[in-house]
């Protein structure tokens, strides 16, 4: 079987290999940049759990973000008509940020120990979800309609997701500033998507100096907040 009857069964009959492998060259790129975000994200919220229950928490934490991808790249086209879309996930991103800064979560304890592996799932999945937005729409375009580039990129961020929320989750153990400065990478992420979106494209560029504000409000804001919540969780 040669090259352009490989492309042409994917359905890229109009492709070279040059531009094959560009663009999943640019997904692989986009996935790991932003696979940062994730990593953080699964290491917060399974930093309560249990020695034996961390590792299947990253794991299907992980899994369960690649499927939410796949899917949300899928349906790119119907989220794109979703007016306020960036707007609703960024404000959302806020108080995920907030919730796993504070260590607000749902809790249940039994016999001593913290039982959250389902918590730290929807978490995981939810958090997910917000911020794979700005990614999907990133990836729809790399891929140029190919589901198959899109679905073997995602496969090869795979591995980096579990070995970054690895080390994250270590790296929160030994120095628990970590998890502040996870937070502020979730807020960045968060204002971003807020002052990208078209529906506040007229207001962000009349006062782009507003920009910088919103930043430093929303870090100021959630950081301060949820050092507050949980300096008063531990006196309580």
């Amino acid at each position: 079987m040669d090259l352009s009857h490989l492309l042409e069964m994917l359905g890229l009959a109009d492709w070279d290999m040059a531009k094959f492998f560009a663009a999943l060259l640019s997904i692989v790129v986009i996935d790991l940049v932003l696979a940062g975000d994730n990593a953080i994200v699964i290491a917060m919220a399974a930093r309560n759990l249990p020695d034996h229950l961390r590792k299947k928490a990253i794991i299907w934490g992980t899994m369960g973000a690649v499927v939410t991808r796949v899917l949300m790249t899928i349906a790119v086209v119907w989220l794109l008509k979703i007016p306020g879309l960036l707007l609703i996930g960024g404000v959302a991103l806020l108080w995920i940020a907030y919730r796993l800064l504070s260590d607000s979560g749902d809790h249940s304890v039994k016999g001593g120990k913290i039982t959250t592996m389902a918590a730290a799932l929807k978490t995981i999945i939810i958090a997910d979800t917000v911020m794979g937005i700005d990614n999907v729409l990133a990836v729809a375009g790399a891929s140029h309609g190919s589901i198959f580039l899109v679905i073997i990129g995602l496969l090869i961020s795979v591995p980096i997701m579990v070995w970054g929320s690895t080390l994250a989750l270590k790296l929160i153990e030994k120095f628990p500033v970590t998890i502040y400065i996870g937070a502020a990478i979730l807020v960045y992420t968060a204002v971003h998507m807020i002052t990208t979106e078209p529906l506040l494209a007229g207001f962000w560029d009349n006062a782009s100096w507003l920009t910088y504000i919103a930043y430093i409000i929303g870090m100021v804001a959630v950081l301060g907040g949820g050092w507050m919540a949980a300096k008063n969780s531990k006196h309580a």
